[in-house]
């Protein structure tokens, strides 16, 4: 979905008037940052695409985890599907059912003593992110179709 979509989608719920106010521009403004720019004059550069743009010049991921986290969420960057280690399906799920036995294993020994101070709420939150990471490299691969690329993997691995 392109941002002025995103945002034609956030003022179908919200008060277009009331985002101006409070961000202090003007109600057309607004109104163009939800409609496709073009050559013809009409949209305008939105702030979710000034967003990206400082992100593609820094490549500084703090911008999006700060963003995330003011929004009460958590940022877990895709993992790179093109990796070979990535595409060969078996590793791949026992990766999956390693990093989430992991995880288990966390808080378990976080819980034993019946509560999780925050050291060990991070260190379960790290376990969490890693497994995010692993299974959303998995599906990405799934959704891909590399499944020949994944078999010749999974076959060269076992080779090993």
């Amino acid at each position: 979905m392109k941002s002025h979509q995103v945002l034609k989608e956030a003022f179908d719920n919200s008060s277009p008037k009331l985002v101006a106010s409070e961000l202090g521009v003007s109600l057309s403004l607004v109104y163009k940052w939800a409609q496709e720019q073009s050559e013809l004059g009409s949209g305008s550069r939105n702030p979710l695409d000034r967003v990206v743009e400082i992100y593609n010049h820094t490549s500084h991921e703090g911008i999006i985890e700060w963003l995330c986290e003011q929004c009460d969420g958590y940022y877990v960057p895709n993992p790179d599907h093109q990796k070979p280690n990535d595409l060969a399906v078996l590793p791949a799920a026992n990766e999956i059912i390693a990093q989430f036995s992991h995880m288990l294993t966390q808080i378990a020994h976080a819980a034993k003593d019946h509560s999780i101070d925050p050291d060990e709420a991070q260190d379960i939150r790290q376990c969490w992110d890693q497994l995010k990471g692993v299974a959303e490299g998995f599906v990405r691969c799934c959704e891909q179709g590399d499944f020949e690329k994944m078999g010749t993997l999974v076959k060269d691995q076992a080779q090993l």
